[in-house]
């Protein structure tokens, strides 16, 4: 029997407010559910504009809890009433003045699972997270889901090795990667370093991009929203770089343990040889 799991991607543009980027995004669920999709991710800070272009206490707004905030509650009835596993990336706030770029993960039976927070912040021209956000303190979850387990790693942090192979060794067999990255900065790397981390850790990544250039600056988002397997390669073609799109794909999980057997990169590790890469 063929072990295929059918995942999507949600590839927005910034319409204006909020309300109308939740109802456009579950409207999205549906038609990805209508297509089969067993797992469903959003992108980067998906109800909102990306206003880490500008640094405005205005937008603190935007917060919410997680899982107690309305989202994540409406997202576990969305999750329910299709049978589809969420990745939904919302702006959390724990507590008054401490907040999070956070993704919640949400099983197929409505079941919230847990959460990850953005670990690595970026603060570059246009790219002003530090002033939103503080760093990730839960590390990098793996959650069992109805598909299998599936980790996340948001946008920037795709620069940094060490938690897609932390990803890897806690057993993900797909790692979503929602971001909001414009084309004069990194679109050379968008289709170098997913497929590299893909390949070196033998998992499935789906990648999210937004599209679109808001009001708030000059960032030109240009999608291109794709799934990639361990071999380093597209499975299918990527989104347009220009317009909204609703991705899903076909995952053969059989190809990760070809891939294992094949190249035997966990097996080679030597871990007892990394003492220097943690050292401060």
């Amino acid at each position: 029997m063929s072990n295929i799991v059918r995942a999507g991607l949600v590839q927005q543009r910034w319409t204006g407010d909020k309300d109308s980027m939740i109802a456009n995004a579950v409207q999205a669920v549906r038609t990805a559910a209508s297509q089969g999709a067993q797992v469903v991710c959003l992108q980067e800070l998906f109800y909102g504009p990306y206003f880490c272009q500008v640094q405005d206490a205005d937008y603190y707004s935007y917060t919410e809890g997680v899982p107690d905030g309305p989202t994540t509650e409406l997202m576990c009835q969305v999750a329910e009433r299709h049978g589809v596993v969420l990745v939904v990336p919302m702006y959390e706030q724990e507590q008054p003045g401490v907040y999070f770029n956070t993704a919640a993960v949400i099983d197929a039976d409505g079941t919230y699972l847990g959460k990850h927070r953005k670990n690595h912040i970026p603060q570059v021209k246009g790219f002003w997270e530090k002033f939103y956000f503080r760093p990730g303190n839960l590390g990098y979850p793996v959650f069992d889901t109805a598909v299998g387990k599936v980790g996340v790693y948001i946008c920037y942090e795709r620069h940094f090795p060490e938690g897609w192979r932390a990803l890897g060794l806690g057993g993900a067999r797909i790692v979503f990667n929602p971001s909001a990255t414009s084309r004069g900065l990194s679109e050379y790397l968008w289709r170098l370093e997913q497929p590299a981390a893909a390949v070196a850790n033998e998992y499935y990544v789906g990648t999210i991009n937004r599209v679109g250039v808001e009001p708030l600056g000059d960032n030109d988002f240009y999608g291109q929203s794709y799934f990639v397997d361990p071999r380093g390669q597209l499975v299918g073609e990527a989104a347009s770089d220009t317009e909204e799109e609703i991705v899903v794909r076909d995952l053969d999980m059989d190809r990760l343990a070809e891939v294992r057997d094949l190249w035997a990169f966990y097996r080679d590790r030597r871990p007892d040889t990394y003492d220097s890469l943690v050292t401060p």
